[in-house]
């Protein structure tokens, strides 16, 4: 263990530059060079609270080069003994002989990587001017997709809204020092109308976006929902939007925000315009015009991690 690095969340967290992140992650993309098979996903009940926990595992392999893979696990109700719902390692191995290099705290590596790839789908999807944004949700995440987006984008105005009122306050008093103004609300119908991107990370099973709320020209970023059963955005938004997803790896199979409309054939395959591969090297073309309602479906994907991880990996040696 003497040469393993042992790369905490305390160092993820204050060596995070967003736009470098984000350019990590569509160098990964464009290069199309990282093999990366489906993820395990296995769930596993825990009668004493009542909802299953979720093991995830996402190996990815750069060959002659970098691997790695993430060990998580996802459990819902983790709020009650006051801990994040998300919890993790990543192994990040040296692909030539298979040494192990570093153990990465996987929960900020995660959130890190989500981040930066919402908002680098933000930059082919929503409008350079774009300069308000609804956060929905106030878990780990809704802080770095909030500092991502406003990393590429003039944002001034951001709004928070939380099922716990007192968490978006919380949420607003934390990020009180930020270049742009925050607010906390108390209903997602009073600003979702007005913002020009919409962000939401919860484990909703019924749409928090509603579409008969969206106007033209908005962004919307689906960051949540990783269940089948689960669902941040409503019918009216799918019919709206021209919709891309980060992956079709994932993003056909994992979440309701994609799933269901495809059951229901309100939206079909054909009908998703492209993926972050597409996107990052320029096979397919994002925004089309100011008027358009664009919508991401972000699962994750282990690319996104080892590209992450491989940017704070090398950071940290350099120290």
């Amino acid at each position: 263990m003497d040469n393993i690095s042992q790369i905490p969340a305390n160092f993820i967290e204050q060596n995070t530059n967003f736009p470098h992140l984000i350019n990590a992650l569509r160098t990964a993309f464009s290069a199309q060079d990282t093999l990366v098979p489906m993820r395990h996903h296995h769930d596993f009940p825990n009668p004493e609270v009542q909802e299953d926990s979720t093991l995830l595992l996402m190996p990815a392999w750069k060959p002659g080069k970098q691997a790695g893979v993430k060990i998580a696990t996802v459990s819902p109700k983790n709020g009650q003994f006051n801990l994040p719902a998300i919890q993790g390692t990543y192994i990040y191995l040296d692909a030539l002989k298979g040494r192990v290099l570093g153990l990465l705290e996987a929960k900020s590596l995660t959130v890190k990587r989500t981040a930066a790839a919402s908002a680098l789908a933000s930059q082919y999807l929503s409008r350079e001017n774009s300069s308000s944004l609804l956060m929905i949700g106030t878990g780990a995440l809704a802080p770095n997709l909030i500092q991502a987006h406003a990393s590429i984008r003039p944002i001034e105005t951001v709004y928070v809204w939380g099922r716990d009122y007192s968490k978006a306050i919380k949420l607003c008093e934390d990020l009180k020092n930020a270049s742009f103004h925050v607010q906390p609300i108390k209903a997602i119908k009073d600003k979702i109308s007005e913002v020009d991107i919409i962000s939401s990370a919860t484990l909703s099973k019924t749409p928090l976006v509603l579409g008969k709320y969206l106007r033209p020209g908005q962004y919307v970023d689906l960051v949540g929902a990783y269940k089948p059963n689960m669902r941040e955005a409503d019918d009216e938004t799918v019919k709206k939007a021209e919709v891309y997803v980060d992956t079709y790896q994932g993003g056909l199979k994992e979440s309701g925000d994609i799933v269901i409309p495809l059951k229901s054939g309100i939206l079909k395959e054909p009908d998703i315009k492209a993926d972050l591969f597409e996107l990052a090297s320029q096979n397919k073309g994002g925004r089309k015009s100011a008027a358009e309602i664009t919508m991401f479906k972000s699962v994750g994907h282990a690319l996104e991690d080892l590209a992450a991880a491989t940017y704070y990996y090398n950071m940290y040696q350099a120290v």
